[in-house]
C-alpha cells in the first residue's frame, strides 16, 4: 500500500530519530575534505557517504531519512548496491535537495533568493522513481544593515510554498527551510532581533503556503533555532535560546504541521544537541521536534575517517555518537553527563 504524504512527515519525525543532511553540494563537501587532506572525486564522495549510511546501528535507531544530492541518488556503494537501497533497508527515508542554490536577489544587495523553480516538476518525478519521498528547498534570509527587506522575505516565502505544492503534487513530502542566517557579513544581531525576523519570516512563509493550498500535515519544517549572530559580543545562554525558539514557533507554525526538524546553523555540535533537548524538555508541544544537522551530525565523523578504509568503524562510531546524542535530545533526555559517558 502507498504511504500518504501524512505517513511519511509522521515517519521523518518519529521520536527519538532525526534527518541527516548529506547534500552538501560539490564545493560544500570539498572544503570538508579539505580538512582532512582528502581530494573530492565521485569516488572519495561515495565512500564517505558510504560509511555512513552502512552504520547500521545509527541508521537504524536514530535516523529517520537523509537529504541527498542530486549525484548522491544516482549512485551505487563498491559492491553496486545503489546508495538509495542501503537508506531503505536501514528503516530510513531517501530524500533530494532540489533547489539550485541562493543567488543574489536583483535590486537588493546582499540578499539572496534561491532558484530551481523552472523544470522543477519534471525533475521530482525522476526523483520520485529514484526513490526519494522528500525533498528539501532552502530559503536565505540575512540580517543586517536595512536587511532583511520585506521583499526578500515574501519573494523566499513564494518560491518555498511553489516548491512545497510542486512536491505534494508528486507524493513527495517537502522540507520547508528558511533559514535565518546566525553568520554572514554583518553577524553582530543579538538573540531578540533574531527573534523578530524569524517571526516575520515564518509568518510570511505559512501565508504564501496558505495561498499556494499546500497541505500542511504533509510537511516537515526546517527552521533556524532563534539565536544570537555568530559575532554578538552578547551570546544567550542555552536557556534562553530554547524558550525563545519555542516562543517565536508558538506564535507563528500552526498546529497541523506534525514535525519541526531544525537546522544547525553553524552552532558547534554539543550546542546544537542541548538546545534541541531542552525544547523537548519544556513540556507537551503540538507539534514534533527534532533534528535536521548536516556538519552537526558530520564533522566528528569525517574527522575520525580521515578518507582511510582502514578508519571506516571509527567514522562509524563517531557518527553513532552524534547520531544517539541528538536522539536524546530529541526526546529531551540529553545531558552533559550522557555526552561524556558516551564518548
Amino acid at each position: 500500500m502507498t504511504e500518504t504524504l501524512q505517513d511519511i512527515a509522521r515517519r521523518m519525525v518519529a521520536r527519538g530519530k532525526g534527518i541527516l543532511a548529506a547534500d552538501e553540494s560539490s564545493g560544500t563537501i570539498k572544503k570538508r575534505f579539505d580538512t582532512i587532506g582528502l581530494a573530492s572525486t565521485a569516488d572519495s564522495r561515495r565512500d564517505y557517504r558510504e560509511m555512513l549510511f552502512r552504520a547500521d546501528t545509527a541508521m537504524r535507531e536514530h535516523i529517520s531519512g537523509v537529504i541527498l544530492y542530486d549525484e548522491t541518488i544516482r549512485q551505487s556503494a563498491r559492491d553496486g548496491t545503489p546508495l538509495v537501497e542501503i537508506i531503505k533497508a536501514a528503516g530510513s527515508i531517501p530524500g533530494i535537495k532540489v533547489d539550485a542554490g541562493a543567488k543574489p536577489l536583483a535590486g537588493y544587495p546582499g540578499e539572496t533568493i534561491t532558484e530551481g523553480l523552472d523544470g522543477l516538476r519534471e525533475r521530482l518525478a525522476e526523483y520520485y522513481a529514484l526513490g526519494a519521498r522528500f525533498a528539501k528547498w532552502r530559503g536565505v534570509i540575512a540580517i543586517g544593515e536595512g536587511k532583511p527587506t520585506d521583499y526578500a522575505i515574501v519573494a523566499n516565502a513564494d518560491a518555498l510554498a511553489r516548491y512545497a505544492a510542486l512536491c505534494q503534487e508528486a507524493g513527495i513530502v517537502p522540507i520547508v527551510e528558511p533559514e535565518v542566517l546566525m553568520d554572514g557579513e554583518e553577524a553582530t544581531h543579538d538573540i531578540d532581533r533574531c527573534a523578530a525576523v524569524t517571526r516575520t519570516t515564518l509568518h510570511a512563509v505559512f501565508a504564501a503556503l496558505d495561498a499556494a493550498r499546500v497541505d500542511l500535515t504533509g510537511i516537515i519544517l526546517k527552521p533556524n533555532m532563534v539565536i544570537a549572530g555568530k559575532d554578538c559580543p552578547n551570546q544567550a545562554s542555552a536557556a534562553e535560546v530554547a524558550e525563545k525558539t519555542l516562543v517565536v514557533l508558538k506564535q507563528t507554525v500552526p498546529t497541523a504541521v506534525p514535525g519541526i526538524a531544525f537546522l544547525s546553523g553553524g552552532q558547534s555540535d554539543e550546542a546544537a544537541t542541548e538546545h534541541l533537548s531542552l525544547m523537548n524538555a519544556a513540556g507537551p508541544l503540538p507539534w514534533a521536534l527534532t533534528f535536521s544537522y548536516g556538519r552537526a551530525l558530520q564533522a566528528a565523523a569525517i574527522k575520525a575517517w580521515g578518507g582511510k578504509p582502514e578508519n571506516v568503524a571509527a567514522g562509524q562510531r563517531a557518527f553513532l555518537h552524534r547520531a544517539r546524542m541528538n536522539g536524546l535530545a530529541a526526546g529531551g533526555a540529553w545531558t552533559p553527563e550522557l555526552e561524556r559517558e558516551a564518548a
